[in-house]
């Protein structure tokens, strides 16, 4: 199965009938979360450079907003923030990190987005 279902004793179960339910002891090792987490943080990416080409030239920083902003809004919404990803393209961070914290994902998720603008603007990681 490639969505978690529940199996025949009601107890949530991935792919071939592995448990995952905390009631009965399932779950996944630290290392197959580390694999599952690398190989989403792969396939994020790889959507990012086919549809935004031009991040190959952000620093680390910047690129891991536009990888954190694709996790949490998926690639098409993200590809929504268009003003922001010109600003972003022509190299206008603090343009870019006022028209985050303007959007409606700023008020959703205002301390991630507080973190995002910044990390936007300043080319610094920011822990939080």
């Amino acid at each position: 199965m490639l969505h978690a279902y529940t199996d025949t004793l009601g107890f949530l179960t991935i792919g071939y009938g592995r448990l995952i339910d905390h009631r009965k002891g399932g779950g996944i090792t630290k290392q197959e979360a580390e694999y599952l987490l690398s190989h989403d943080i792969a396939y994020k990416l790889g959507q990012l450079h086919a549809e935004l080409p031009w991040i190959t030239k952000l620093n680390d920083a910047r690129k891991g907003v536009l990888l954190n902003m694709a996790f949490q809004l998926g690639v098409a919404g993200l590809l929504g923030f268009k003003n922001t990803l010109i600003k972003i393209e022509s190299g206008d961070y603090e343009g870019a990190s006022v028209n985050m914290l303007q959007s409606k994902w700023a008020t959703q998720t205002p301390n991630r987005a507080k973190r995002m603008a910044e990390q936007m603007r300043t080319g610094q990681w920011q822990s939080g």
